[in-house]
Parts: structure tokens; C-alpha cells; sequence
């Protein structure tokens, strides 16, 4: 037991959800058991979630949305392939027959599935939530919202050339709303990074867009009043340290002092 944990103050549990690919795609795999799955998150959430003072917990696709939400202080839904166009109601004809499991980048409507679940039974609870990238898209379509297919090129650089890690480039300021959240952690705008190619159209319900760059595209959304915020970046991979990954942690700290999770009234007593 830790010292924060023997002084009666709990770390709070930060779902991170991630990917699941064949051990095939990785460079010098076994090929004996390389139709067998992984499931991955990217290791900088983690990292700077812990650092942040949470404790940092991976989600497979196994993990009941439901059920987790009993233990989670904070959910944290990442980034990657673009969501299914059949949960927005988008042209279906652009998802190609290929398997997700052999190439991450294609469509995925198992996590697509999962992390529509996941968004809407941690909300209901009123648990953090913050969507980073495709995150943010996630939340968007959770809600009942809808996406921009594809970003025509133009005067702000969406999809960067930069390689991670990076603070982003000075054509790509994001201004926020005053009073939002986004606007509390950043101020009245920010450089970010940018590795995107669709976007928010339409928010779903509850949602309000706080984030935008200068060509309109909509860089950061929230729930007025809830502990909710997407994030079009990437906070995890920004050179400096971004005040969202330490936001969610603070809001499940805050939540786990005033909510005790039903795993914890279960534990035998030591």
C-alpha cells in the first residue's frame, strides 16, 4: 500500500482505451502464434497520467463499458482510425473490406461499438470523460453528432507532417470560449499539434463546440456543467505539458473523494 493510499486518499482510476491488432503486424513476431490479438494504448497517456497522480488502467474491448464504470474515476478515449461512418449516419461506401486486426488504421466497428458504450454509461455516472483526436469524434457521435468526412486543404495545417512529439506549428492556434473549460486550462488560444483529417459538424446533444482555429474547424467541445471535454490535438504527444491530461485527473480525484467506487466497499478488510 502506498503512502497516499495509507493516509486514507486513493489515486483515482483512469480508463485509457487503446487497440487490437494481430501479432502478425508487429516487425519479428513469432509467426507461430501470429494470428493471435493484442491489445495496446499508447504508453504517453499512461505515463502522464501517472505523473499527473492517476493511475493509469487499460481497456480492452472485453471490458463491460458498464460494469468498469463501477471502479473508474475518469475515462480517457484515444485517438486513431476514423469512426465508422454507419454511427453518423456518413457515406458507408469509403470503408474498405479489410480487417482491423491486420491494419490498424482501417475502420473499426468493434471499438467503435465499445467506445460509444464507454462515453455514454461514464457520463451517465457523471465520470470525467476527455476524447483525444478520434476521441473527440467519439463523444461527438455518442451524443448524436456528426462529422466532417474529410477537410479540404487550406490556410491551417490539420493533418501535420510534424513527427510526435510536437508543440505543433504556428498556423495552428486554437482559440477558446471564455468561461468553458477549454478556456480555463489554455487561456484565450494556444498552439497545438494536429494529426487529423475529419472533424465536428454537427455536436450531439448537450455538447457545445469551445475550440476552433481560424478556418472555423472545431478544435475542442464540451457538456456545459459536466466534467466533459474533447480535445482535436494530441496532449499526450505536446513537447510541453498539457493541462487536459492533468485536468481529467483532477476531476477524477475529485469525483473518487466524493464518490467511493463499489470495488473498494468490496475489498476484504487487510
Amino acid at each position: 500500500m502506498s503512502a497516499r493510499e495509507e493516509a486514507g486518499v486513493l489515486r483515482p482510476l483512469i480508463g485509457i482505451t487503446g487497440r487490437r491488432f494481430r501479432l502478425s503486424v508487429l516487425n519479428g513476431a513469432d509467426p507461430r502464434y501470429g494470428d493471435r490479438c493484442i491489445d495496446t494504448s499508447m504508453s504517453d497517456f499512461a505515463t502522464r497520467i501517472a505523473e499527473a497522480g492517476g493511475l493509469p488502467v487499460h481497456l480492452s474491448y472485453d471490458t463491460d463499458a458498464a460494469a468498469v464504470c463501477d471502479w473508474l474515476s475518469g475515462v480517457v478515449i484515444t485517438g486513431g482510425q476514423d469512426v465508422h461512418p454507419a454511427c453518423w449516419g456518413g457515406d458507408t461506401s469509403v470503408v474498405r473490406d479489410v480487417d482491423p486486426r491486420t491494419n490498424p488504421m482501417v475502420h473499426d466497428a468493434a471499438r467503435d461499438t465499445y467506445e460509444i458504450a464507454l462515453v455514454r454509461a461514464a457520463i451517465d455516472r457523471g465520470i470525467p470523460v476527455l476524447g483525444v483526436c478520434r476521441g473527440l469524434q467519439v463523444l461527438n457521435v455518442a451524443l448524436g453528432g456528426t462529422l466532417v468526412p474529410h477537410l479540404p486543404e487550406g490556410p491551417v495545417s490539420h493533418l501535420s507532417a510534424e513527427t510526435a512529439p510536437t508543440d505543433g506549428t504556428v498556423d495552428h492556434v486554437v482559440s477558446f470560449t471564455h468561461g468553458s473549460i477549454a478556456g480555463d486550462l489554455f487561456g484565450t488560444d494556444t498552439i497545438t499539434n494536429s494529426w487529423h483529417h475529419q472533424a465536428v459538424d454537427r455536436c450531439g446533444a448537450g455538447l457545445v463546440v469551445t475550440g476552433r482555429t481560424d478556418d472555423g474547424v472545431v478544435e475542442s467541445i464540451e457538456v456545459p456543467g459536466r466534467p466533459v471535454l474533447g480535445v482535436q490535438w494530441h496532449p499526450e504527444w505536446m513537447k510541453s505539458n498539457d493541462p487536459a491530461l492533468t485536468w481529467v485527473v483532477e476531476q477524477a480525484m475529485e469525483r473518487l473523494a466524493n464518490h467511493e467506487p463499489a470495488g473498494r466497499e468490496q475489498r476484504s478488510p487487510q
